[in-house]
């Protein structure tokens, strides 16, 4: 970001101003003088603020970095010097920078190397053909199946719901629910391994 995208002098204290201001600053740096803190910080807080949610930050975050920048400027009054820029230019240049940590802070950090992230790798064709086959005959088992127990079966494993909120859902006891959904396993693993 440039300097254009600082607040314009709409925001910033009148010519006559700039002097008392950077005076004010001064007191802060040298006595840490809270009289001269809380006049920069009156005139300053709802500014920056305003700023900040014309750069689009949200209102709750527009208040949160309005705070740091106060409190950077007093922790940091002795940094500043009327010769280089204005109270404006410097509290304003500082307000920009702490927008542009948060929206850094909030963009998700990530390891290029993560596993997760990894590709998977490709499988030897006759694995890829192997399981192929395998998912075509879950399916079938799954088509041969009573309907009672290819819904407990989806709402076991597609919906991820737990047998007692499966029992819930369709209104059924729980020893209900759980011999089905052993019948229906039952019933797949003899069709998938060959045993019927």
């Amino acid at each position: 970001m440039s300097l254009r995208t600082l607040p314009d002098d709409g925001d910033r204290a009148p010519g006559a101003d700039r002097e008392r201001f950077a005076d004010l600053m001064e007191a802060i740096a040298r006595r840490q003088d809270r009289d001269a803190f809380a006049e920069i910080f009156a005139f300053y807080a709802p500014r920056v603020k305003g700023y900040l949610l014309r750069l689009g930050a949200g209102d709750g975050l527009a208040e949160e970095i309005a705070q740091e920048v106060m409190i950077t400027v007093w922790r940091k009054a002795a940094l500043f010097d009327r010769r280089q820029a204005s109270v404006s230019t410097w509290i304003f240049r500082i307000a920009r920078n702490r927008r542009i940590d948060a929206a850094r802070r909030s963009r998700p950090d990530f390891d290029p190397n993560e596993p997760g992230l990894a590709p998977e790798a490709d499988r030897p064709a006759d694995d890829q053909m192997e399981l192929a086959e395998r998912e075509d005959l879950v399916r079938q088992v799954l088509g041969e199946l009573p309907e009672e127990q290819v819904n407990l079966l989806r709402a076991a494993f597609y919906d991820g719901l737990s047998h007692r909120e499966i029992a819930e859902k369709f209104g059924l006891p729980l020893g209900t629910v759980k011999s089905r959904i052993r019948l229906a396993f039952g019933k797949m693993r003899a069709r998938l391994t060959g045993d019927v």
